[in-house]
């Protein structure tokens, strides 16, 4: 490749790529607070500064699935400054944009509204920390993208066949096909991979003459049998990906010897784990392209906070340490607090260099006290380093040698995780550490109806989304499935003939796991539109608390009101609200309202639900005709009030009121695997080697 042609010129693309930004993360730290933020305005200093067409970002721009105000502001503020402005963009966009953002209202490019004035477009995926979620299945990168501020791709909704159609871009006479898939469970893509669900459509004109670039965002390296996606897995015609996901810096193209391939891995802009792969230098990068060929820049971050780590094994010294030696605690002290000073001491070297950098840095030294020896106070040595370390409580961490035998290969060896060398990193994940804990559980606590993989899924979902109705919703979607399961095999009511069915039932959907992953989503549904039910009809009651409120007559008292019902002291708003549900923080009012008999005015919100679910032996036994009876005898009734902390108190409805409450209910190509030329040429130049809340629930 000849210097001429790696001029900036009318035919080259400047594109600018980050991934793992992850805004927010310890946003409420006083030290560590703004680490993000401040790294992130550097990110589009340098795009600003080398006027690249446009920045490329591979997911997790967020930290949290639901940004605080704070951290939507803050980016809201870095894009409004960096990415408005005069300047022309030089590139146009060729494929039909209805389909390359069909998820938006706005289905076009930013910087072709004729509202905006936008000289630096970003094109983004969503990754594991911000996908979206709810009932109408938004993101923050969906807030972002009605603000016109960014361009979110690569989104897909479809379980049974993902289609990726690329975002066709021109440049003079350079074209670029750039395709996206934002993050999705390793596992189910990984299925949809080996089965050729997976297709990436192509041009139809000119096959051979576009750049294909692919941004992913999922596991790369190997964290389980199909808890990752093989490069093999991609398509041979790619020129390039850019890997999400991965934090640890890997920036130089490297190339997929089966597929030919080159893969970039940028890693993340902020530490977010005390971990080997955190330690290696933080990079973006300035990719060049024109016609087929490419160069990648290496751009150092001057304002990522230092982290040096270091592992110390006390056995491998036994000439400074004996067990037996009744000061060998002490020993040992003193051996950590040399290491650590010597790692302060390269840190300070470090930043005298960069004014830029923070000025304490992240220290983490790891302990391997296997041999006979204990550990030490970590609190009291902490207290030393308070104004001189980032991470005081975290310096110092102690772990032992620990051998288990494997049962089997699905078992999770505790063991032999916390002594894998410093050079692996660990990942555990929920739905393995729910399968672990029924593996090894005693048989009257087994699961019975459900399946270790439905329960992590839940268990995840209530975790990491905030879905505070998953596991219950998982357990009733999947009892009722079984109710008519048992009623369409007539099954006689004795209970060791039912218990055989459901085992069976249970079986059967253990082997289907394409089945067992439609039922946790249609649960999944039922929760985020039974907390979308709740938002309605507390706005709908607090409305007509508001009118009521104005109507209450002045001898009016609570006298009325049961004594069962304790009254608390509180805000407008219910305490807590960032861990309550949506249904709690929907009513947002105060006032009392009339309780006397024959009131109709009452500006409380009474929800009626059954006193207890049927078990399956239950609703079986159900089945058979009875007597019509009050189907108003026993209920609960759950009473939100904003003087009151979210207090639920049994009612009977035969009481002095008449009214009765009904509960809502509403849950309601072409394939490119053929062979294709290389025709990517790298320049071998000594920079750029091109070598790699308290949520008020029914009661039951």
């Amino acid at each position: 490749m000849s210097a001429v042609s790696l001029q900036d010129d009318e035919d080259t693309f400047k594109i600018l790529i980050a991934t793992d930004i992850h805004l927010g993360y310890l946003e409420k730290d006083a030290v560590r607070g703004n680490d993000t933020f401040v790294t992130f305005n550097e990110i589009l200093e340098h795009a600003q500064k080398n006027e690249v067409d446009f920045i490329l970002l591979g997911g997790d721009l967020f930290h949290e699935n639901k940004p605080s105000r704070k951290t939507i502001h803050t980016c809201l503020e870095s894009l409004r400054k960096y990415c408005m402005g005069d300047r022309p963009v030089s590139f146009e966009v060729l494929s039909d944009q209805a389909v390359n953002f069909q998820f938006s209202k706005f289905p076009w490019v930013n910087y072709q509204d004729e509202n905006l004035n936008i000289s630096m477009p970003i094109f983004s995926i969503h990754g594991n920390h911000d996908d979206p979620t709810g009932v109408d299945a938004l993101c923050a990168l969906d807030i972002l993208s009605c603000a016109g501020l960014l361009n979110h791709f690569g989104r897909s909704t479809s379980v049974e066949k993902i289609d990726i159609s690329p975002i066709l871009l021109r440049k003079g006479r350079t074209k670029i096909a750039l395709y996206g898939l934002g993050a999705i469970p390793d596992e189910r893509l990984y299925r949809m991979f080996v089965n050729k669900q997976v297709t990436m459509l192509r041009p139809k004109e000119d096959e051979d003459s576009w750049f294909n670039m692919f941004v992913i965002h999922q596991n790369r390296s190997k964290h389980g049998a199909t808890n990752y996606i093989p490069e093999q897995f991609l398509d041979d015609f790619i020129n390039l990906v850019v890997w999400g996901h991965e934090h640890e810096c890997k920036i130089t193209p490297a190339q997929n010897e089966q597929q030919h391939f080159y893969v970039t891995q940028p890693g993340s802009s902020v530490v977010t784990s005390l971990s080997p792969g955190e330690a290696v230098k933080k990079h973006i990068g300035l990719l060049r392209v024109k016609g087929k060929k490419m160069k990648m820049q290496r751009i150092a971050l001057e304002t990522v906070r230092t982290f040096y780590m270091e592992d110390v094994v006390l056995a491998d010294h036994p000439e400074l340490f004996n067990p037996d030696n009744p000061k060998v605690t002490q020993a040992i002290q003193a051996f950590c607090m040399e290491k650590v000073e010597m790692m302060l001491d390269n840190a300070e070297r470090e930043r005298l260099g960069n004014p830029r950098q923070p000025q304490k840095p992240l220290i983490r030294l790891r302990v391997d006290y296997t041999g006979g020896f204990e550990p030490f106070i970590v609190h009291r040595f902490s207290q030393k380093y308070m104004d001189r370390v980032a991470n005081p409580k975290d310096i110092i961490h102690f772990f032992r040698h620990r051998e288990q035998k494997e049962k089997n290969d699905n078992d999770i060896n505790f063991g032999k995780l916390l002594s894998r060398p410093a050079s692996e990193e660990v990942t555990l994940r929920v739905e393995d550490l729910v399968k672990q804990y029924f593996q090894t559980a005693e048989k009257k606590v087994q699961l019975s109806l459900l399946t270790e993989r439905g329960m992590g899924e839940a268990v995840q979902e209530f975790v990491d989304k905030e879905e505070k109705d998953a596991i219950e919703e998982l357990v009733k979607f999947q009892l009722e499935k079984t109710q008519r399961f048992l009623k369409e095999r007539h099954i006689d009511a004795e209970e060791e003939k039912i218990d055989e069915e459901v085992r069976k039932f249970r079986e059967s959907r253990r082997k289907n796991t394409e089945e067992e992953d439609e039922e946790v989503r249609e649960a999944m549904t039922r929760a985020r539109a039974h907390r979308s039910e709740g938002v309605v009809l507390d706005s709908a009651s607090s409305d007509e608390g508001l009118m009521d409120t104005g109507m209450k007559a002045s001898g009016d008292s609570d006298d009325d009101i049961p004594t069962t019902l304790s009254r608390g002291r509180g805000r407008g708003r219910a305490r807590g609200a960032r861990g309550q549900s949506s249904a709690a923080r929907g009513s947002s009012r105060r006032g009392r309202g009339n309780t006397s008999q024959g009131s109709s005015t009452s500006s409380r919100t009474y929800k009626s639900v059954p006193d207890k679910n049927l078990s399956i032996m239950d609703a079986f036994r159900s089945l058979k005709p009875e007597p019509s009876q009050s189907t108003s005898k026993f209920f609960s009734e759950d009473i939100i009030d904003d003087e009151m902390d979210l207090e639920e108190s049994p009612i009977s409805l035969s009481s002095k009121t008449n009214q009765r409450s009904s509960a809502m209910s509403s849950f309601s190509k072409r394939g490119s695997q053929s062979q294709m030329s290389r025709g990517v040429d790298f320049e071998s130049d000594e920079d750029d080697p091109f070598k790699n809340t308290a949520t008020s629930r029914r009661k039951k």
